[in-house]
């Protein structure tokens, strides 16, 4: 055990005292702190652990983050459903606090085809479901290509998909999203390697179409 003594006058160095007690036998007490938040420690049912019961340590689940859920604008019946799709679609928020769903087009549609796959549907079921959570917000949908191609023929197919994939969506929830063709200009990925070979697997995943539920619109102006 190592103890701290110090010194009558507060400018003076501290010295160590080192001892061979074990501290296992020792009584532990906790002291309150001015200021400090207050926290309640209870048993946990099993195995002895203690956790915490106040709410004022702000701790939440590491499942969904608050500021991706957006708890106010989902009806209470949804709540739990809406945490699951949010994981299961990987969602993501913006800096404008949209949420924000990738879907690979390579699962969307065939190569050079704007045209909704068959077996598209499982992911855009539940992408209209996530939405019907949010019952009050904008929908926009954008159509990203990777780099291969000219910026007209990239702009040219990214906004034929972004409206197949809004198409869609309005069908199963009867809302009408933007669309927002960006071709090839906001990749998540490297094209090329960093010798300047191609780079299949970044061009993959820049082949997209992104899904935005924006923020809700303030009730009452």
């Amino acid at each position: 055990m190592v103890c701290a003594a110090m010194a009558s006058s507060a400018a003076s160095a501290r010295d160590v005292i080192r001892s061979d007690r074990k501290l296992s036998g020792e009584e532990t007490r906790l002291e309150r702190v001015t200021g400090a938040p207050e926290t309640r420690l209870s048993p946990q049912g099993t195995g002895g652990g203690l956790v915490s019961s106040s709410p004022q340590t702000g701790l939440k689940s590491a499942d969904t983050p608050s500021t991706l859920l957006r708890e106010a604008e989902v009806p209470p019946e949804r709540l739990e459903r809406t945490r699951e799709l949010l994981i299961e679609l990987k969602a993501q928020p913006t800096p404008a606090k949209a949420i924000s769903i990738d879907l690979p087009a390579d699962v969307l549609f065939d190569f050079d085809k704007h045209e909704l796959r068959v077996d598209a549907a499982p992911s855009l079921d539940k992408a209209a479901e996530l939405i019907k959570s949010y019952p009050n917000a904008p929908l926009l949908v954008r159509g990203h290509t990777d780099g291969k191609g000219s910026d007209a023929y990239n702009d040219r197919l990214s906004e034929r998909r972004a409206a197949s994939v809004a198409k869609a969506l309005e069908t199963r929830t009867g809302r009408h999203p933007a669309t927002q063709g960006l071709g090839r200009r906001e990749p998540v990925a490297p094209n090329l390697t960093p010798d300047g070979k191609d780079n299949p697997e970044g061009r993959q995943l820049n082949r997209r179409v992104q899904i935005l539920i924006e923020v809700a619109p303030p009730q009452g102006g």
